[in-house]
């Protein structure tokens, strides 16, 4: 695999904000075997421009949260789905940690394009 300067990185421009409930398909190697692995969350952060960009996806696994950050340049990440937008006043949703059950829903904001 080569390894690519930084201008030289094809800019990824995904149009998901935080609030929003997102599939992230990601590439995982097991062995000599390639499979795409779903990580379905709603988006707490998304921090940065250009090749250190990244965004962080939360989930609720068998009543526990788990946090998932991605690289938006990584190779490893096939694409991002955005299933529902959500409405939030705040750029980070750090306080969904706290919350759970009916508590931590985000109200439905406008129809993803």
């Amino acid at each position: 695999m080569d390894i690519k300067l930084a201008e030289d990185i094809q800019p990824r421009a995904f149009n998901f904000s935080p609030g929003d409930t997102v599939r992230a398909s990601l590439r995982i190697l097991e062995g000599d075997r390639e499979r795409l692995q779903i990580f379905e969350g709603v988006v707490l952060k998304s921090r940065g421009r250009g090749p250190g960009a990244s965004f962080t996806v939360r989930r609720l696994a068998r009543g526990i949260g788990v946090e998932r950050t991605f690289l938006v340049h990584s190779p490893r990440l096939e694409k991002v789905e955005v299933l529902r937008r959500g409405k939030v006043r705040r750029a980070r949703l750090y306080y969904l940690r706290g919350l759970s059950g009916k508590k931590a829903r985000i109200k439905e904001g406008p129809r993803p394009e």
